[in-house]
């Protein structure tokens, strides 16, 4: 059984500092969501809320409709997997996983069987009497999963529990995880800093910077409509030209850069006379000539061969680069360092919006 979640104008203060400000959301039951974001920005506060073990300044969390005030973490209908996974190591797996089910006082019999299970939905079948000791990284982290539904929560809570893996078996965990989420249907709350993580996985996504929710909407949304300066520059590379917009309409708008006039998507109205940054993805810009309001002239500082793909490296308008990436086969000559290049994208994959705070470098 699954169960929504809702955040009501949370606030969570510690002191005179807020660590969450104002968040209001609704995480729908099944959902696999994920709260990402720099280290400090709230989002394992806002999980800490949400299990019961930090109560809101301000605000509400309800879980499936009611509201969680006062309830303890014990209490609430949620599992919480630590960072650490905290598996008991003096345990075999079997004990590990049905050890909520002991403090419950569920009978042996009972607890075996529901171990099996668990062991089988996590494709560790026959697993149940090692130690956790003789287990790989995977393989704990799929026990501290068993381990969390084992109780039957209505919603799984996981802060950053792949963050100690390797990055071939943290890439591995991620389908894992995905498929364990849809297979027992509950609803799943993720905490990541990992922009991949949060990418491949979620459902939704909510993007937190110093204790803001700035933007809540699915992947694809994420990377292609970032609502603000912050998750345009922190999800994915980005090539921000900051300036003053000199032209608008409904659909485009022109900024005054210091490499020329450029032109992008206006998603947000602005307006001439708006101070805006104009952001184009590496992977958006061509190594050619274009329209009028569309190209740039640089110089070329480095070039970075990564197998499927070569990055160029381009003297930009401030201290950061600008990163043009092309393609293994991409048909075009790789300019050599100290060469000037013409860069051009299409229009449509520009994106102008409102000056901002952006995520630090």
């Amino acid at each position: 059984m699954s169960a929504g979640v809702e955040l009501d104008h949370v606030t969570v203060r510690f002191g005179d500092f807020t660590a969450v400000d104002n968040a209001t959301l609704d995480i729908r039951g099944g959902e696999f969501f994920s709260f990402l974001g720099p280290s400090g920005c709230g989002k394992t506060t806002i999980l800490r809320t949400v299990s019961g073990f930090l109560e809101p300044s301000e605000g509400a969390v309800k879980i499936g409709g009611q509201n969680m005030a006062g309830i303890g973490p014990n209490k609430r209908p949620t599992a919480l997997i630590f960072q650490n996974l905290a598996l008991f190591p003096l345990m075999t797996v079997a004990e590990n996983i049905t050890y909520g089910l002991r403090v419950q006082g569920v009978d042996k019999a009972t607890r075996q069987k529901k171990a099996d299970e668990l062991l089988q939905l996590i494709a560790l079948p026959g697993q149940g009497k090692k130690l956790v000791s003789e287990l790989s990284g995977g393989q704990k982290q799929r026990v501290a999963i068993a381990r969390a539904l084992c109780v039957q929560p209505n919603v799984l809570l996981l802060d950053e529990p792949l963050s100690a893996l390797d990055l071939k078996l943290r890439q591995h965990m991620r389908t894992e995880l995905r498929s364990i989420q849809r297979l027992v249907g509950i609803t799943f709350i993720y905490i990541t800093h990992d922009q991949g993580e949060a990418l491949t996985m979620s459902d939704r996504i909510a993007v937190m910077s110093d204790g803001v929710i700035q933007q809540v909407a699915d992947g694809k949304t994420i990377y292609d409509e970032p609502a603000t300066a912050f998750v345009a520059s922190f999800v994915g590379e980005n090539n921000p030209f900051a300036g003053q917009v000199v032209a608008a309409d409904a659909s485009f708008a022109v900024v005054e850069t210091k490499l020329g006039r450029l032109r992008g998507r206006n998603i947000k109205g602005l307006k001439a006379g708006d101070k805006a940054i104009l952001f184009v993805r590496p992977e958006s810009a061509k190594l050619q000539a274009g329209g009028a309001d569309t190209t740039f002239t640089s110089t070329v500082k480095s070039v970075a061969f990564e197998g499927n793909m070569t990055h160029v490296f381009l003297d930009g308008p401030t201290k950061k680069d600008v990163t043009v990436t092309v393609g293994r086969h991409g048909g075009v000559a790789i300019p050599g360092q100290g060469e000037s290049a013409t860069i051009s994208y299409d229009a449509q994959l520009g994106l102008v919006l409102p000056e901002g705070k952006m995520a630090r470098e």
